[in-house]
């Protein structure tokens, strides 16, 4: 049984910095590419950050670029989001989602094979 349990959300002041980690278990990790999406109340998901399954390449969402970074460490089954500069526009539901790797790194939700149950994160003005 395939699990993504993501942490580290929680309240911050606009300008602070956060760290999401996804914990994955019962998939062959380095054989997935890792994505953090997130939805904002009244919103539809939208994409934030990709990596492959080496970590040799990433893709993140304009809105988000310079700011947010993510990474993984294999050897922990574990993916990273590093959101530094947080903005009130940032507060969402921050989810992990991984992609069986194929030549493409893809970065569309439907695409997503395995998700998680998201982590809250709340910027304040």
């Amino acid at each position: 049984q395939v699990q993504l349990v993501e942490s580290g959300g929680g309240l911050v002041q606009a300008g602070g910095s956060l760290r999401l980690s996804c914990a994955a278990s019962g998939l062959t990790f380095s054989s997935y590419d890792m994505g953090w999406f997130r939805q904002a109340p009244g919103k539809e998901r939208e994409f934030v950050a990709v990596i492959s399954w080496s970590g040799g390449r990433t893709y993140v969402a304009n809105s988000v670029k310079g700011r947010f970074t993510i990474s993984r460490n294999n050897a922990k089954n574990t993916v990273y989001l590093q959101m530094n500069s947080l903005k009130p526009e940032d507060t969402a539901v921050y989810y992990c989602a991984a992609d069986l790797h194929s030549m493409l790194v893809r970065t569309t939700a439907k695409d997503m094979d395995y998700w998680g149950k998201g982590t809250l994160v709340t910027v304040s003005s």
